[in-house]
């Protein structure tokens, strides 16, 4: 990805930040057989390294494979995921263990792990060799607890779910707002990040911030007119939908309707 960043692309994507003296791990793959073959990976990259692990909320792909990682791993999430972790983490489990076998299989028996340290805003990272990685939350979008990773001094932004490549954004149950989300966005912009790996997505540079924020900005702004003309949130959705499949060509746009609900109930 970058001088410092590696990727393992996948459901979802890996990212594993390497310093000379320590390796952060971001997000742990589908259960403990995953998050082992994350570890391994990261282990080869940087052997003699210190081993820390964050991930970027509390859905399963992107936690539920911590029990997989070596003992001595230094686990870090921010207060607010973890409580989101703590209330429904296993509730997820369950949820992903009755989609498929393969599903079932990989979360079988899933011990989710306390974390070794939170943090309320911002956790600083010290990589070793100038490599310094900041742990950011900046408030609710797909989730409430949306973690984000910032590496100095390539400037690459691990995303999670809060920036994406053409991927069309959606709010998980209780999770942010769209105008939280946007505000989230604000401060993304001001980091500059020239590098963004997001989760469930393609790498890009950092024109993907401004892109997403454009994307919900239009969004929320043709939502509220119709919703000023009396048109239901669920048409709006529909309608939304298929006005925005012919505006925005190459999007993964397949049913608007969720976010726009949101826009409305706000």
């Amino acid at each position: 990805v970058s001088g410092h960043v590696w990727a393992i692309m996948g459901f979802p994507n890996i990212g594993i930040v390497v310093g000379a003296t320590g390796t952060l791990v971001v997000d742990t793959g589908l259960g403990p057989r995953n998050g082992g073959t994350v570890a391994r990976v990261a282990k080869k990259l940087a052997p003699n390294n210190e081993l820390y692990l964050t991930t970027t909320h509390f859905h399963p792909e992107h936690a539920a494979g911590a029990s997989g990682f070596p003992p001595g791993t230094i686990l870090i999430r921010d207060r607010v995921q973890q409580e989101e972790m703590d209330a429904h983490g296993q509730e997820m489990i369950d949820l992903f263990a009755g989609r498929n076998e393969q599903q079932k299989e990989l979360l079988a028996n899933v011990k989710l792990r306390p974390p070794d340290e939170t943090f309320d805003k911002e956790k600083k990272l010290d990589l070793g060799g100038g490599v310094t990685a900041r742990l950011l939350w900046y408030g609710g979008a797909h989730t409430k607890g949306d973690e984000l990773t910032f590496v100095e001094p390539d400037k690459t932004l691990i995303s999670g779910d809060v920036v994406q490549n053409k991927v069309t954004p959606n709010i998980f149950r209780q999770g942010g707002t769209p105008a939280s989300w946007i505000a989230v966005l604000d401060q993304v912009e001001k980091l500059g990040a020239r590098h963004v790996l997001p989760d469930h997505s393609a790498i890009g540079n950092g024109s993907l911030v401004a892109q997403e924020k454009s994307f919900i900005l239009d969004l929320q702004r043709q939502a509220l007119q119709l919703k000023r003309q009396g048109v239901s949130a669920e048409d709006a959705g529909k309608r939304l939908t298929a006005e925005f499949q012919k505006m925005y060509p190459g999007w993964a746009i397949h049913d608007l309707t969720n976010f726009v609900k949101n826009i409305y109930t706000e």
